[in-house]
């Protein structure tokens, strides 16, 4: 088992600049890139909000160019996925598929999975029509027709947000009324582009190499229909990706963990979190990279001032 300074776990935005910091600093972090390197930012296929790009850039572009440069920096990346860990005692320890990690301080910066439909097509149009972030594509969708798929906050908040893009919004719910909070269903009714389809639930994305309709199902009356569509945004929630941190670190209802406010620091001394998994609210790449880099920070300073003699 190796000693390191500093384990980080994901490897998205905010590991990536988690990682470029620490190297800087001389302290060889380890990313450990877990199945999905460049984290869930990847199912999307380019990026238009991210800034100093001005036309939209491929996000295998720029997270190849954020592991490059953390690399360049003496950050070591190991193909692995963190299953579980240990931190009751010090050092802690990650335990991989392949390997076994002893860190002095560990970065958590694993991410949340979109919550998704599971219906036929759904995966496939990913990237090509169905979408989980109206902030990250809402602007492919300008004057055309899209859909939003939920019943609560999120829901209402993408819906008004596309709102202000496309040229008509439906809201799709399985059932009668909505769970969202009465100020936001009130902004949503008095919105003259937005259409509410009740006792609906959508059973398959179709079209070939972009989403062109949804087939509807009416939950009281079992009856079908064909709807042309140019996007359809889920919007049922988030799953932080915290199994490997059960019963070991302090988690919110939602399953993300929960930092010092203003800070990145856990219930743990010593291991901290950016990105997705502690930020249920702006889940954006830009955001994710500025916590990875107060992630770094927190821990380099944690570092020097806990266990001096890691820095030797």
């Amino acid at each position: 088992m190796v000693h390191h300074k500093v384990v980080i776990i994901g490897s998205g935005p905010a590991g990536y600049t988690a990682a470029l910091y620490l190297a800087r600093a001389n302290l060889a972090p380890v990313v450990v890139t877990g199945t999905l390197p460049g984290g869930q930012l990847m199912m999307t296929p380019e990026i238009e909000n991210y800034p100093g790009f001005v036309a939209p850039i491929l996000t295998i572009n720029l997270m190849e160019a954020m592991r490059t440069q953390a690399e360049h920096f003496g950050a070591i990346l190991i193909s692995d996925t963190v299953l579980r860990t240990d931190f009751s005692h010090w050092p802690f320890v990650c335990y991989g598929e392949e390997n076994t990690y002893m860190a002095d301080t560990v970065i958590i910066a694993t991410g949340a999975m979109a919550r998704w439909l599971g219906i036929p097509g759904e995966s496939r149009l990913r990237g090509f029509g169905v979408s989980a972030c109206a902030t990250c594509d809402g602007a492919f969708f300008r004057n055309k027709t899209v859909a939003v798929v939920g019943g609560g906050n999120t829901a209402v908040d993408e819906a008004l947000f596309l709102s202000r893009l496309a040229a008509r919004v439906y809201l799709i719910h399985r059932r009668g009324t909505l769970r969202a909070e009465a100020v936001q269903q009130k902004r949503l009714f008095a919105c003259e582009n937005i259409t509410c389809l009740w006792n609906k639930r959508v059973v398959s994305c179709q079209g070939e190499k972009r989403l062109n309709a949804i087939l509807l199902e009416d939950t009281q009356t079992g009856l079908s229909e064909t709807m042309p569509l140019d996007g359809l945004f889920i919007a049922i929630g988030h799953a932080p990706a915290t199994e490997a941190f059960q019963g070991q670190i302090t988690l919110a209802h939602d399953g993300s963990i929960i930092t010092t406010p203003g800070k990145t620091h856990t219930s743990i001394p010593g291991v901290f979190a950016a990105g997705d998994v502690s930020d249920p609210i702006y889940r954006q790449a830009i955001t994710a990279a500025g916590q990875g880099c107060m992630a770094a920070l927190d821990a380099e300073q944690w570092l020097s001032k806990s266990s001096p003699s890691v820095l030797k």
